[in-house]
């Protein structure tokens, strides 16, 4: 209980206690990289379930034979962006190719990015005029109706640069909000950043997490070992990590870094 409100008292921030949206995007490397991404997807997955968090996806990209290139998931519940921003990186993965006649050894690599969803509170002005919709037909399952209309919309934000993609429902215009929700969340996060960044460069003495950075090894051959490489915490339960136990290194994080 003591544990438990210590890591409560660390989620401070005005962004901490925030709703979350996970992004995965597979690296280069086709399908070894598609289906290590798809099998990050799972472990958040199974994180927010073992942490009764509601999780919605809200985009996702199949990969060319297996895996995923990408995928959005947004994590409903108390303090969700406070304990996944440190998540935000690039993960590296060891093993034996499933997809390698020979049995090769292969290094994936996929990178995940957290940013926190804005609430009515906070305000992100958007000139609409910077704006730019695309529709298209959703993919994945989802009936007759996913083939035959466009309700999945795009959305770039000329000044950000920013591209956001939604195919959550059927209905193009909760879509295009949705859309707008993420694209605002973003920019938030973005703003977010720059103030801790500014903050790091005066206290020089705090280690700087930047986004791209590689954070964690996951090493199934040959040996078992997950290791965070920011705070040395470390475990030869790989499929227990997989399976969405990362708590330890989730905490770890925010006690050196929070």
């Amino acid at each position: 209980m003591l544990e438990e409100l210590e890591l409560k008292k660390m989620l401070n921030k005005e962004e901490d206690h925030l709703n979350a949206i996970v992004t995965i995007n597979a690296g280069a490397g086709g399908t070894e990289s598609q289906d290590w991404a798809e099998m990050l997807m799972r472990m958040y997955l199974r994180w927010g379930e073992r942490n009764q968090y509601k999780t919605k996806v809200l985009d996702i990209q199949e990969g060319d034979t297996a895996g995923i290139k990408s995928a959005s998931i947004e994590f409903e519940g108390d303090n969700a962006f406070g304990y996944l921003k440190g998540e935000s990186g690039v993960h590296r993965l060891v093993r034996l190719s499933p997809f390698d006649a020979n049995n090769k050894r292969h290094t994936s690599f996929a990178s995940v990015y957290a940013y926190p969803v804005v609430d009515d509170n906070i305000e992100i002005e958007i000139n609409p005029a910077d704006l730019s919709w695309d529709t298209f037909r959703s993919s994945g399952p989802g009936g007759q109706n996913v083939n035959k209309i466009e309700s999945a919309v795009r959305v770039r934000h000329a000044p950000s640069g920013l591209v956001v993609e939604c195919q959550e429902t059927r209905s193009q215009g909760q879509n295009r909000e949705k859309a707008l929700t993420m694209l605002k969340s973003q920019l938030y996060e973005i703003e977010l950043r720059k103030k801790r960044e500014k903050i790091d460069t005066i206290e020089d003495s705090k280690k700087k997490i930047e986004w791209g950075s590689q954070i964690r090894n996951y090493v199934f051959h040959p040996y078992k070992m997950v290791k965070d490489l920011r705070t040395n915490v470390e475990t030869s339960n790989v499929q227990n990590v997989m399976d969405g136990e990362i708590d330890n290194f989730i905490k770890a994080y925010l006690i050196e870094f929070a």
